[in-house]
């Protein structure tokens, strides 16, 4: 386990560095996004995880991990916006936005930790391809809550979700070393 804890650090450091780095390039403009919104983009990326698993040829000069980290990255925004609501305007300074970030992930590492501990890390037996599978399941499950606006009778909210995508994108990049 204290490796997983090593290994889910360092992908959560790339991942975050990104996100700051694009952060400057395009200050919050991601604030105006609508939680279907996000849902959506990450719908595409692990979509486009799955066509790259499955063809064999491939068109754009991008491979999986990019869209991994795409993965992380817009279920982490949809977690701020979760919190903090949808905005007309951009009102996050990159300070502020790598702070909320940094709260979120550590919530979602505690999450993965508790699982990890109660599953006995069975994740490292999986395949990277039914981590993206779980994904897809996951965006599924999200898109029919929002389809409820929000409502569920016994299932988790969308917050969970989007935290145990996170935490199967990390497994898969730890995967991919």
């Amino acid at each position: 386990m204290q490796n997983t804890s090593v290994q889910y650090s360092a992908v959560v450091e790339e991942c975050r560095s990104l996100f700051i780095k694009k952060m400057s390039d395009y200050g919050s403009a991601w604030r105006i996004l609508r939680l279907p919104s996000l849902t959506d983009q990450i719908f595409i990326k692990a979509q486009r995880i799955r066509q790259l698993q499955e063809n064999t040829v491939r068109k754009v000069d991008e491979g999986e991990k990019a869209e991994f980290i795409g993965i992380i990255n817009y279920s982490i925004m949809a977690l701020i916006q979760l919190e903090l609501g949808v905005v007309e305007n951009p009102d996050l300074s990159t300070e502020q936005a790598t702070k909320l970030y940094d709260q979120h992930i550590k919530v979602t590492k505690e999450l993965m930790e508790n699982k990890n501990h109660d599953y006995g890390e069975a994740w490292r037996d999986m395949r990277i391809s039914s981590l993206t599978d779980l994904i897809l399941q996951k965006l599924l499950r999200v898109k029919q809550i929002e389809d409820n606006q929000g409502k569920t009778i016994v299932s988790e909210g969308i917050d969970a979700n989007y935290q145990d995508m996170i935490n199967y994108a990390i497994f898969a990049m730890i995967h991919m070393g």
